[in-house]
Order: structure tokens, then sequence, then C-alpha cells
């Protein structure tokens, strides 16, 4: 029992210094691609930089393209943020990083008409001394919106295995009491028959029985 603080500390430690370590790098998530219908949905763009590539002008244009339909452009960041008339029309909000390398927005209320695809083109145009070179990249969202949020398998696998150790650290409490409640009661028989033992025996055989003291 002693080795689990340390457990415990160890891990929170370790933890301590990969949220630090991750949190200095960018990584590329893929989005999110279910979401409930009245909630809001972040679609999730990221495209990172290197650290000779951090001094560039970028560009970000958002699209959507339903069932069976065409791109329609629905949001733009151009140094400033720009919205177009569409189905979103005051449901778009910019979720983008100071760097540029988040580019992400966030569909307020979603409805089940907000299914399809989402396209996030990304636009870079950097500064070096000699030359200003374009780089673009893309990225596909495939949305789906439900109306009710279905049970996560994980979380029920999670919620499963916490009950089994829940369960476990139950039984093995209850075994530790019965195993010390059986040996305190032998320590209190064994002390009882001793005194027993020892109040049977004779006057006379209880002074033999005592330690000569030596001059």
């Amino acid at each position: 029992m002693a080795a689990l603080p340390r457990l415990v500390c160890a891990s929170s430690v370790a933890l301590v210094v990969w949220a630090g370590f991750c949190s200095a790098v960018c990584v590329e998530v893929p989005s999110e691609t279910e979401a409930v219908q009245g909630t809001h949905m972040k679609l999730l763009c990221i495209s990172c930089m290197k650290r000779e590539e951090v001094t560039a002008s970028t560009v970000v244009e958002w699209f959507y393209r339903p069932e069976g339909g065409k791109d329609e452009p629905i949001y733009e960041y151009r140094k400033t943020n720009h919205e177009f008339p569409s189905r979103f029309s005051g449901r778009l909000q910019w979720n983008g990083s100071k760097d540029m390398q988040d580019v992400s927005i966030t569909v307020l209320n979603v409805t089940l008409n907000d299914s399809g695809i989402y396209t996030c083109n990304i636009t870079r145009e950097f500064e070096f001394e000699i030359h200003r070179p374009l780089f673009t990249s893309s990225r596909l969202i495939h949305l789906t919106v439900v109306e009710e949020a279905g049970e996560d398998f994980t979380s029920v696998i999670s919620e499963i295995m916490m009950y089994i150790l829940l369960v476990f650290l139950t039984l093995w409490l209850l075994i530790e009491m019965v195993y010390c409640y059986r040996k305190v009661s032998k320590a209190e028989e064994a002390a009882q028959e001793n005194a027993t033992d020892y109040l049977a025996i004779p006057s006379e055989n209880k002074e033999n029985c005592a330690v000569p003291v030596e001059e």
C-alpha cells in the first residue's frame, strides 16, 4: 500500500512533463465527425508550421457541400473574418489561434440539415528574403448530425472496467478484514487458553515454576 502514493506521484509528474512538452508542439489532430442536434460543433482544422515557416501571411477558406450538391463558401479569414451569406448565417464562430496554426470554426446550434462535407483550405505565403513561396493544404470533414447522442463504446468499456475494479477492491477489503479478524480471534483464544492453564496449576507447582534468583 505504501507504493501506491509513490506510483500516483510519479504518474502525476510524468503527466505534467508530458503536458508541458505537448503544449509546445503542434499536432494535426483530426476533427470529430458526429454532432448532436442543437449543440455547438467545432470543426477542427490544424495546419502546423515549421520553425522557419512562422513568418507567413495566411488565408483560410471554409466550404460546405451537402449530399449531392456543390461546394459553397461559408467562411473566410483574410486578415479579418468574413462570413458568407448561407444557411449558416449568424451561426459560425472563429476559433483559430493567434499563430494561425489552428484555423478552426464552430457551428452554433447544429441542425440535421448541417450534415455534409466541410472543406478547410489553407494558403500561406512565406516571407523569405529572395522569394515568397505559396503553400496550400486542405482538410475534409464528413459531418453527420444526429438527433440524440449515442452511447460511446469507449465510455461503456471504461464504466465496466471501473465497476470491475470497484468490486475487486471491495472483495479484497473484505478478505483483509476477515483475515485480520481471524488472526486477532486466534490470538485472543491462545491468550485465554494460556491463562486457563496457568490458573489450573496447583499453588505449590506455581511456586516451583518461579524462576530462581541467583545471589
